[in-house]
């Protein structure tokens, strides 16, 4: 008989760009794939697929308590609806919430994709702390399922929330993000052209370390170093990080950066780069510092968690201390002034991107994982919501 797996997930954008090739693979398996998320853009690709979609009530930063609660009783609902052998939550609201309904629903089998723990566990305004302690109660409730398995992307947020005794650490798993295809994105030799060309290639948030980078630029600048500077990506309303656009036309205004706007073909933007920058405060495990790796891209990028386990330090790319533009800038000039460095950080990278981070083995993992799970799913009488 035909197995039930449901996705949950904020955006179907990011499905599409994170999670497609696992989908796609599991339906070849023989499972009925849905599809649920919180706003219908990219919605035509997910039909095409053949994957049956439902729109749910998901705000990624609602915090009306009745809406967030209708939130989850909507995705308990759901699940009652379609009884799905197994459900893979991805992002924190999903994650938390489906966790949840999946216990009262008495789904058999579930998996939650802890892809970075927010700006929650970042900052240290009271507000944050005091959303830490929510989120950590949250995840001590969502991770009692019997039969869950929650992958993390880099140890420091399994170690973080098995501190929080969120979890016991067998219920964990750990894979190196969600793949990078390595046809699509090729080992691309440095273009000779000069200036040299450095670019961030993120979502416009302050915890991407934007700011940081506009002013390494500058500094730079000051130090006579005649480089481009790209900046790659577009603003998000909905994230209470994001750059407003007055500030990012300020900087447009005064040629501190150069402003590409959203790119869709990273490989091709990389092609045409030096180096790579993500100077973020925290990740799961950053996509592109893989394709920049994929490509033969160095990176210069933050010591914290998830930035550091996406590079070799010192063979593939350069860390920086986070929020400190001025210890970006050095290692920014380090790469930019020494060419062997740089030309042999890429070609480890690229070597680092086939042994970590091909989308094929990254699918097959999540495969086994849904085996195992499913193989030990218990019938939904047995589960027990104690």
């Amino acid at each position: 008989m035909k197995k039930t797996l449901l996705f949950i997930i904020n955006e179907p954008t990011y499905f599409v760009s994170h999670r497609l090739p696992i989908a796609i693979a599991a339906k070849q398996l023989g499972y009925d794939i849905h599809v649920a998320t919180g706003e219908r853009n990219a919605l035509d690709q997910i039909i095409q697929e053949g994957f049956t979609y439902h729109a749910m009530p998901l705000s990624r930063s609602g915090r009306n308590v009745f809406a967030e609660l209708f939130s989850l009783f909507s995705l308990y609902r759901l699940m009652r609806k379609i009884k799905p052998d197994l459900v893979h939550l991805v992002t924190i609201k999903p994650v938390i919430y489906g966790s949840l309904a999946a216990r009262f629903a008495r789904v058999p089998a579930v998996v939650a994709a802890v892809s970075g723990l927010g700006y929650a566990f970042i900052d240290q305004y009271l507000e944050a702390k005091l959303l830490r302690r929510l989120i950590s109660m949250l995840y001590r409730h969502a991770f009692r399922h019997p039969n869950i398995k929650i992958i993390f992307q880099n140890t420091d947020d399994q170690a973080t929330l098995v501190q929080l005794n969120a979890l016991q650490k067998d219920q964990s798993a750990l894979i190196h993000g969600s793949g990078v295809n390595l046809t699509q994105y090729q080992y691309y030799p440095e273009s000779n052209a000069l200036p040299l060309v450095v670019v961030m290639a993120a979502r416009l948030l302050r915890d991407k370390g934007v700011y940081e980078y506009v002013a390494a630029a500058k500094l730079l600048r000051q130090k006579g170093i005649h480089a481009r500077f790209w900046l790659a990506g577009k603003i998000d309303p909905g994230n209470p990080s994001s750059i407003e656009q007055k500030q990012l036309q300020a900087w447009i205004k005064a040629q501190e950066i150069e402003y590409l706007g959203y790119q869709q073909d990273i490989a091709h933007l990389f092609s045409q780069a030096h180096i790579v920058v993500l100077p973020s405060y925290r990740e799961g495990l950053p996509r592109v510092l893989a394709e920049a790796a994929a490509c033969g891209r160095a990176v210069v990028t933050t010591d914290v968690p998830g930035c550091r386990a996406a590079i070799i330090p010192g063979k593939t790319g350069l860390l920086a201390n986070v929020r400190d533009p001025q210890s970006l800038s050095d290692a920014i000039y380090t790469l930019l002034t020494n060419e062997p460095l740089r030309h042999n950080m890429g070609a480890a990278g690229r070597q680092l991107a086939e042994r970590e981070f091909d989308v094929a083995h990254i699918v097959d993992e999540h495969l086994q994982i849904y085996q195992v799970l499913t193989k030990n799913g218990q019938t939904s009488a047995d589960i027990s919501l104690a």
